[in-house]
């Protein structure tokens, strides 16, 4: 790509020709083993070079490549015929001299040649580079480095977070295997999830996604992305993950790349594991993109770390689906009431007073600090704090409804209530 600043008086240049270099194996020499060198080496290895370094000393990064068999260096200074039978050529070294020397024995045997401290006496140049996920991008703007950089920071952003889509253009074969992508989508606000994450959003053919996910994300997908709401999936309650399971089989044996959005980390009440063996029964894998828990960037958020030091050594993250009277129920509450430490409750909104008495009656102080984050990291974000003698009333009187996260613990007085 290449740029020319408008309203030039002077007669533009020939732009350069962009060509792509495929040096794997191929003889490479780089003259100088400063700081020039040690920014370019890593692409030219990177890109399987045979690589010879000429320079009577190097830094400590550039000797490192060279004592890892990354390199081979010869420890002198530029001579005429080192850059026979060479493909690519590299002058770089504080000697103007021998980079002047060096760059006259590439035009003379025809060897592309960047010299970095005199770009007009070069026979290429070196593009500002960036990649994501196999995209390589690189930008020339003539003699504006820094606006070369700039739009190259510019493209390779959009292209990780997403904004910038770049679909495979190649029909998928018959034989592909089917893509299908478990993506955490972190607590609810869009900026906070991940990178990878997003990027994947924007080469769906399908999103299947929950309620708690970053629903905004999902106005960006192009018109022919078909998002399916996984709350909405028929046959009812007790049905509705086998569903979902089904929809991700079905959509996955059709050829299309298929994200799972959810809330928060797939594996953390996600069900995640759920829909990576359904899948894995019917040979289709998938890729599982861990997300932004809920359990410490929401109280992060709200001003309360987990843990902190002299006060908080371990955090424990329980479900709260369940009261702690209830068969079904996993946990061993009278343990965590011995815990000295930081408890986190998701999905315990219904049962917050059931469980507080369950923990007061197992040994925890009642005059314990709690607080509720209702919809954190979102714009409608409220806390409301309590004791656990308290927090069953509380919650009622101030109409705490899901999502919420609990905080538990002496944490929760390290911060006034945002």
């Amino acid at each position: 790509m290449t740029a020319h600043a408008a309203g030039d008086p002077q007669t533009p240049e020939p732009p350069a020709y962009p060509v792509g270099l495929r040096l794997s194996g191929r003889r490479t020499v780089v003259i100088g083993g400063g700081q020039v060198a040690q920014r370019r080496l890593p692409a030219l290895i990177a890109a399987g070079a045979d690589i010879t370094l000429v320079s009577p000393s190097a830094t400590p990064s550039v000797e490192a490549m060279a004592e890892a068999g990354e390199i081979t260096w010869e420890r002198r200074r530029y001579e005429d015929g080192d850059l026979a039978d060479t493909w690519y050529a590299l002058v770089a070294s504080s000697d103007p001299a021998a980079n002047t020397a060096a760059s006259a024995e590439a035009e003379r045997t025809r060897t592309w040649c960047v010299r970095s401290d005199d770009a007009e006496a070069a026979t290429a140049w070196t593009p500002a580079t960036g990649r994501s996920d196999g995209v390589t991008v690189a930008i020339l703007t003539g003699h504006d480095p820094r606006r070369s950089a700039a739009v190259r920071d510019a493209v390779v952003e959009g292209l990780r977070d997403g904004s910038l889509a770049a679909p495979h253009g190649r029909p998928r074969a018959a034989d592909d295997a089917p893509r299908v992508h478990l993506v955490g989508g972190g607590p609810g606000d869009p900026d906070l999830i991940t990178v990878r994450g997003r990027r994947l959003l924007a080469e769906a053919d399908v999103v299947i996604a929950d309620r708690l996910g970053p629903r905004d994300l999902l106005d960006e997908l192009p018109p022919h992305v078909e998002v399916i709401d996984a709350a909405k999936i028929p046959y009812g309650r007790f049905m509705a993950q086998e569903a979902i399971n089904q929809a991700l089989i079905d959509h996955a044996k059709q050829g299309k790349t298929v994200v799972r959005l959810k809330g928060g980390d797939p594996f953390v009440f996600g069900r995640g594991m759920e829909e990576a063996q359904a899948l894995a029964a019917e040979g289709i894998p998938c890729t599982v993109v861990p997300g932004i828990s809920s359990t410490i960037s929401v109280p992060g958020a709200a001003g309360i770390p987990v843990t902190h030091r002299g006060v908080a050594h371990e955090f424990t993250v329980v479900s709260g689906h369940v009261a702690p009277d209830d068969p079904r129920s996993l946990v061993d509450w009278e343990a965590l009431a011995r815990l000295r430490g930081t408890l986190v409750l998701l999905m315990a909104v219904e049962r917050i007073g059931a469980i507080a008495e369950a923990l007061v009656a197992h040994g925890r102080a009642p005059e314990t600090p709690v607080a509720i984050i209702q919809e954190g990291t979102m714009a409608t974000q409220r806390r409301v704090d309590a004791t656990l003698a308290t927090v069953g009333t509380t919650a009622k009187a101030e109409n705490v409804r899901p999502p919420a996260v609990i905080v538990i613990g002496d944490v929760v007085s390290l911060n006034t209530p945002r």
